[in-house]
This record gives structure tokens, C-alpha cells and sequence, in this order.
């Protein structure tokens, strides 16, 4: 009982430090003159993914690597399957032509880029989160440059100027929130894992990820409840390219990380892997450029089955 609390205390700092580190970071790019365009392809993209990206550091240097790495496949996973499922059974979606030009060939270039790293020889190595950053980069130059239209704000109702006192205790509490959240969640879950006598693995692909795919969700229902633009397609493959090339990119070089549960590797990997190819076909077929509830009860019996599976 106790690890589930600390789990789902970890998790709300989590989310919260999240929420106050996004107001902090925009309050300060607006200080600073920074365009609206750059804040939504950098700054919110990075503070999204600030969850994902501290518990998977945390997790490398308490030396519980199964921990970073089924965090980010469970997280991918979970966008697609569980998020958008959901999301397009409780309201048909429109897709943007960026979504076959921009988007979905750039999430599976950085999945086949993650695969090949770790896959052969079960570690991703300093030098190659460095690729995986610097591909990153490469990535937002070019949207910058030839795609800005294809890129959304997915919140902008956080675009607030803040005295600079709120921006100071919002980077603080965040901070502090996410530093917390991670330690809490981290202890719950190696607890949790020892006491039911499973792998850090299956509670990081399930347990973990789907917490960390909360916030996405609940901005999609409330958004849905509102009548208003749901969470895009491509805010959630952007989250799913941020995670892998960000969160592992960054972790790997801080500390390289080295898979022990072999699981993720020849059973997660290939669920994220086809899940990301699943999209495709889907946005084509039946109806061009468009998902529905039926599309959505596949990719969550897809998820179902994964978590079916996995446990």
C-alpha cells in the first residue's frame, strides 16, 4: 500500500511540477522576446517532456536503467494507444499534411535511430545521445525554417507575461516538484516491483507510463468536454520524437544506460515499433486525412493487449 502511495504522490508532483515549470519557462521566453513559434517547437516541448526526462535520470543514476528506458518506450506507447485512442473515440480528428510530411517520418527515424543504438548491444552509449540531441536539433532547425505552420502550441492558455516574482516561484516549485516526484515515484515503483515479485520493467511500461501520459489525456477529455480543439496528432508524435531523442538522448549522456531486462528489448521495443507504423495506414484508410471511433477502439484494444501481454 505504501509504494502505491508513494507512486501516486510521485506522480502528482509530477504533474504539477510540470504544469508550474511550462508557466515558469514561457512567462520567461515572453520576458525575453522570444517568438511564439520557437517557445512552442523548444521551450514547451522541452518542459512537456520534464516528467519523462527527470524520472529517467533519476532512474540511470540510482542504477535502475530498466527504469529510463521502459518509462519512454511504456510513455510512446501509451501516447498512441491509450491518449489518441481515447481521444478520437470521444471525437472524430482531422490530420494535417504535416503528418506525412513532417511528423510521423521524423517519430520513426528517431525510434529506428533509438532501436539500432540499443537493441545489438543492450546500452545506449554516451556518444550516441549525443546523435540522438543532435538530431533533435537538427529537426527543430528545420521546422523553424521550413515548417512553422505545422507546429502547435499545445497550451496556449499558458502564454501568460508573469511579474517575475510568480516566474521565479513557479521555476522553483516546479523544480522542486519534479525533483520530489521523481524520488517518490522512483521508491514506489523498484517497491512495488519487488514486492509483486516483477521486473522494474513491467511496472516502468505500464505502471509509470501511463502516469506520465496523464496530463496528455486529461487535456484531451477536458478539451473534448469543452467542444474545443482536441490535443493534435502531432503535439503527441512531437511528445513521442521529444522522448526518445530528448529524454534518452540527454539521460545517455549524463550517464550511459545499459538494459537488463531483455523484455524490453524483445518484446516493448516492437510493440512502440509497430504501434508508430500502426498510425500510418490509419490516417489513410478508411477515410483520407481523418480518425475515428473506430480507429480509436483498434489502437485501444492494441494498448490493452500490450498491457495484457506485458503483465
Amino acid at each position: 500500500m505504501q509504494n502505491i502511495l508513494f507512486i501516486i504522490a510521485g506522480l502528482v508532483l509530477l504533474i504539477f511540477g510540470g504544469s508550474w515549470l511550462l508557466k515558469a519557462a514561457v512567462a520567461l521566453s515572453l520576458r525575453l522576446n522570444i517568438p511564439k513559434i520557437v517557445i512552442g517547437m523548444t521551450v514547451v516541448s522541452f518542459a512537456t517532456s520534464a516528467p519523462e526526462l527527470i524520472v529517467s535520470i533519476k532512474a540511470a543514476l540510482d542504477g535502475f536503467p530498466d527504469l529510463a528506458v521502459g518509462n519512454v518506450v511504456g510513455s510512446n506507447i501509451a501516447n498512441l494507444g491509450l491518449v489518441l485512442g481515447v481521444t478520437i473515440v470521444l471525437g472524430a480528428m482531422d490530420v494535417k499534411k504535416s503528418f506525412y510530411t513532417t511528423d510521423w517520418p521524423v517519430m520513426m527515424i528517431a525510434s529506428l535511430l533509438f532501436f539500432g543504438f540499443i537493441y545489438f548491444d543492450h546500452e545506449i552509449q554516451r556518444y550516441e545521445g549525443i546523435i540522438m540531441v543532435v538530431f533533435l536539433f537538427a529537426f527543430l532547425i528545420y521546422l523553424l525554417r521550413f515548417q512553422k505552420q505545422a507546429v502547435e502550441d499545445e497550451k496556449p492558455e499558458d502564454d501568460i507575461l508573469l511579474p517575475n516574482y510568480k516566474t521565479a516561484l513557479f521555476l522553483i516549485l516546479g523544480g522542486v516538484a519534479l525533483w520530489g516526484g521523481s524520488e517518490l515515484l522512483i521508491m514506489g515503483a523498484v517497491g512495488l516491483a519487488e514486492f509483486y515479485k516483477v521486473s522494474e520493467r513491467v511496472i516502468a511500461v505500464t505502471v509509470i507510463s501511463i502516469g506520465t501520459s496523464i496530463p496528455e489525456l486529461a487535456a484531451s477529455i477536458i478539451a473534448i468536454i469543452k467542444k474545443e480543439k482536441a490535443i493534435s496528432l502531432g503535439n503527441l508524435i512531437g511528445s513521442n520524437i521529444f522522448n526518445l531523442l530528448a529524454v534518452l538522448g540527454i539521460t545517455s549522456i549524463i550517464t550511459p544506460i545499459k538494459v537488463k531486462d531483455l523484455g524490453l528489448l524483445d518484446n516493448d521495443i516492437f510493440w512502440m515499433l509497430g504501434i508508430s507504423f500502426l498510425i500510418l495506414p490509419m490516417v489513410f484508410f478508411p477515410k483520407r486525412m481523418h480518425l475515428g471511433k473506430w480507429e480509436g477502439i483498434v489502437l485501444l484494444l492494441t494498448y490493452l493487449t500490450f498491457v495484457y501481454f506485458t503483465l
